[in-house]
């Protein structure tokens, strides 16, 4: 189906990049250990 236009594209491909960070751990907030949901609701907030 494709990707509308490029601005729909950079977003979408930026949140799968985030989600995999977070997976792998390489999201860090002072040392503190969050779950993935709290660290992906603190990159919305």
């Amino acid at each position: 189906m494709g990707f509308k236009d490029f601005r729909c594209a950079r977003s979408i491909m930026a949140g799968i990049e985030v989600m995999h960070m977070i997976r792998k751990g390489q999201m860090h907030d002072d040392g503190i250990a969050k779950s993935a949901a709290e660290q992906f609701y603190s990159l919305v907030t």
